[in-house]
């Protein structure tokens, strides 16, 4: 029981700290406030301050538990929250919490937001008019909550209108609120003050609702009206006459006073903004529709006027005529005459007003507009304008061009030659205007064709046009003359010449053919003769002949350009194809002959192959060649005891397959031709093969060989006695080359 006791009392005491230490704590709040407003933008500053305790701990919260969206400064025992800038999401029940040791206190402030930054803006749908409807717009911008405002429009100090915005908004946002009042003006109204007053009922505990207010003076008109014309002296006046208009129109604010000429096409030329409008020195062309016009911002009212100027008469002649036809690049002078004026005076223009491209010069009562070289420029409709005292008149003169300084010009696409087309062009160059232009082609007195070309745009600028026709011609034809005729035909026009034309004589080609060429003797030659080669071809012009030589490759290598082509000594390497070519401008033609030049056969080689001694059942080959051009016939024969035995050779080559003793002996080529012939021999050797190895002894095998070299030596001997004998002499070089 007593422990019991002991715990009781010490809870007690505890308790009654806490009370004691919370009873000497003190929290305030700045501002002292429950409830403040902020405006959107503006900076707001909540200060928890605590007494009481040395080391208090803050901190800052919202009642929902929001984000503070502010900034927390702690200072001892001051803690402030700023909220810079203030938005929306500011809107909150703040509470500020202070912790002082085991105590915690806390102080509540709520800010609301609101958005009351402008004055009201005053807006009429129109400039106020005595007796019209107008519009009055008040309109109250980036308010809020707009279910607070209030709006009210006053004329003078009588109220129009007052409205109520009590419909809660879905969002959190600004609006621009407005009220609108339909009124008609009186004259009453004039100088009175409109006002707008904007309240909005947001209460502190102290402060009282926001008031904003625009006032702005409401301007009545009266549209122009009453306007009238004086004019002194008179609406019809004679040329030099002044005369004075006064126009007056009555509205407010006072109409502004315009006055205008009514022009040809019913436009208005602005002449003055006087009420008065004073024309001196009147000239003829000054008559017409006046117009007075007084307006001001609601409306105008026009009152008009005719004047007549009566002129004085005197003449303008202006030369060549009403109308010149003037060449690119020709000088043309417009002359402008004046009769009856003694002092005129003179100014020139086109009537487009384009620069006039030339002088002007005067010469007492005329001008002269010289226009030099005359260029597309000059294409224009000229006016003279004389003024003489107030009478003013003006004639005028047509400047037209045209291009047509040289005859055609005729092409041909090549030359003529019978029987092949060709294409005539015939050209009229730097034309103008080309859609004008017709052109003839003739030949002799009948025409081949025609061309107008009316379907092309004309353009400003010199063109050349051109005819083309496609014919094929004869031998008929030459002599005749190809006639281009060119007509520019502007019949509103005159100029000369109106139609060129040009010539040609017509020379018709005719290709080389029938080339042929003459040989003198022979076109085959023995080396050393002479010969003439004669060619001959058919044309016009006469074609010129070409003497070629056929290389290995194809190609021909010119040699000469006479007819005849001569050789004095031919030799073997004359030997060849000759070209020769009938040239002209029309083609070309060929002919062509082969010269062979023939010599006796030489340089004979005759050979056994394997060799000249074999043995009995060897296979051996005997052949004969000569190089002569051309071949020459090849026999081969073999010694007997009866004469020579012609062997079937092929090629010049003769095979002894399996050579048996009776084969060895003397072999014979004979080379000749239409020229002469040409011998070689070779001495065939065939041994028999040995059965025994020991059948010779070496006294027997010494004697044998001793034997074959004499036999051998004499058969040599024997076989250049009787080549000296066939050919009548001996040589060497040969004899040791049938060796070989």
């Amino acid at each position: 029981m007593p422990k019991k006791m002991f715990v009781i009392f010490g809870v007690s005491n505890i308790l009654w700290m806490v009370f004691a230490v919370s009873q000497a704590i003190k929290v305030d709040m700045f501002p002292d406030k429950s409830k403040i407003f902020a405006q959107i933008g503006d900076s707001v500053s909540l200060t928890c301050s605590s007494t009481g305790c040395e080391s208090p701990s803050f901190s800052w919260r919202t009642q929902m538990d929001s984000p503070l969206n502010g900034k927390v400064r702690n200072e001892g025992t001051t803690s402030t929250l700023i909220m810079d800038p203030v938005s929306f999401e500011d809107e909150h029940q703040y509470l500020c919490t202070v912790i002082c040791g085991a105590a915690k206190l806390e102080k509540a402030i709520r800010v609301e937001i609101y958005s009351f930054s402008k004055d009201p803006e005053i807006h009429l749908s129109s400039p106020a008019e005595v007796g019209k409807p107008v519009t009055v717009t008040c309109s109250v911008p980036e308010v809020y909550p707009f279910e607070r405002l209030e709006i009210e429009l006053l004329k003078g100090n009588h109220p129009m209108k007052v409205q109520d915005f009590l419909e809660p908004s879905e969002k959190k946002a600004q609006e621009t609120k407005s009220l609108d009042v339909t009124f008609s003006p009186t004259d009453e109204d004039i100088g009175t003050a409109l006002v707008c007053q904007a309240t909005l009922h947001i209460y502190d505990d102290d402060s009282p609702p926001k008031v904003r207010k625009t006032t702005k003076e409401l301007e009545v008109y009266i549209s122009p009206k009453d306007t009238a014309i004086s004019v002194n002296p008179s609406t019809r006046l004679q040329e030099g006459d002044s005369v004075t208009m006064t126009c007056t129109s009555a509205g407010l604010p006072a109409p502004r006073i315009l006055w205008s000429k009514k022009l040809d096409n019913g436009n208005l030329q602005l002449l003055s903004e006087n009420a008065t409008l004073t024309l001196i020195s009147m000239r003829a062309e000054d008559s017409g529709i006046y117009v007075c016009e007084g307006n001001n911002p609601v409306g105008k009212d026009r009152k008009e006027v005719k004047l007549i100027v009566q002129e004085k008469m005197f003449t303008v002649e202006i030369s060549p005529g009403p109308q010149i036809a003037a060449q690119v690049g020709d000088s043309v002078v417009l002359t402008c005459d004046v009769r009856g004026c003694e002092s005129p005076s003179f100014s020139w223009r086109t009537q487009i007003d384009s620069p006039l491209n030339g002088k002007v010069r005067r010469e007492g009562s005329k001008s002269m507009l010289t226009l030099s070289p005359v260029s597309f420029e000059n294409e224009h409709f000229y006016l003279c304008t004389v003024i003489c005292g107030q009478k003013k008149l003006e004639k005028g003169i047509q400047v037209e061009l045209y291009s047509f300084p040289s005859n055609p010009e005729i092409e041909m696409s090549g030359p003529l030659v019978n029987g092949n087309p060709v294409t005539v062009s015939c050209k009229v160059p730097n034309v103008y205007p080309s859609d004008r232009l017709e052109i003839e082609l003739f030949k002799g007195e009948s025409i081949m064709m025609n061309k107008i070309f009316l379907e092309d745009v004309s353009k400003k600028a010199l063109e050349t046009k051109s005819l083309e026709m496609t014919f094929i011609p004869t031998v008929e034809d030459t002599g005749n003359v190809l006639v281009c005729l060119a007509q520019l035909p502007i019949d509103e026009m005159e100029f000369e010449p109106k139609q060129r034309q040009s010539t040609q004589i017509l020379y018709v080609n005719v290709a080389p053919r029938d080339t042929t060429i003459l040989v003198s003797p022979s076109s085959i030659l023995e080396e050393g003769s002479s010969v003439n080669m004669t060619c001959s071809s058919n044309g016009l012009p006469a074609p010129k002949i070409l003497w070629s030589r056929q290389l290995s490759n194809g190609d021909l290598q010119p040699i000469s350009e006479n007819a005849t082509l001569s050789f004095m000594s031919t030799k073997m390497e004359d030997s060849g194809i000759y070209v020769c070519e009938g040239i002209n401008q029309a083609g070309i033609s060929r002919k062509e002959v082969n010269l062979i030049i023939q010599v006796a056969p030489k340089d004979i080689q005759l050979t056994a192959f394997p060799s000249e001694r074999v043995k009995e059942g060897d296979t051996v080959i005997i052949s004969c060649i000569c190089g002569n051009v051309p071949p020459t016939l090849i026999i081969l024969k073999k010694k007997a005891e009866t004469g020579y035995i012609v062997l079937k050779s092929t090629g010049g080559a003769y095979t002894i397959h399996r050579a048996q003793l009776e084969d060895a002996g003397v072999y014979q080529c004979e080379s000749k031709n239409e020229v002469g012939s040409q011998l070689r021999s070779l001495t065939l050797d065939v041994k028999g093969r040995e059965s025994n190895k020991d059948y010779f002894s070496p006294e027997f095998l010494v004697l044998y060989c001793a034997s074959a070299l004499i036999l051998t030596a004499i058969g040599m001997i024997i076989y250049f006695a009787r080549k000296a004998n066939m050919t009548g002499s001996y040589s060497l070089v040969e004899a040791q080359r049938t060796k070989v």
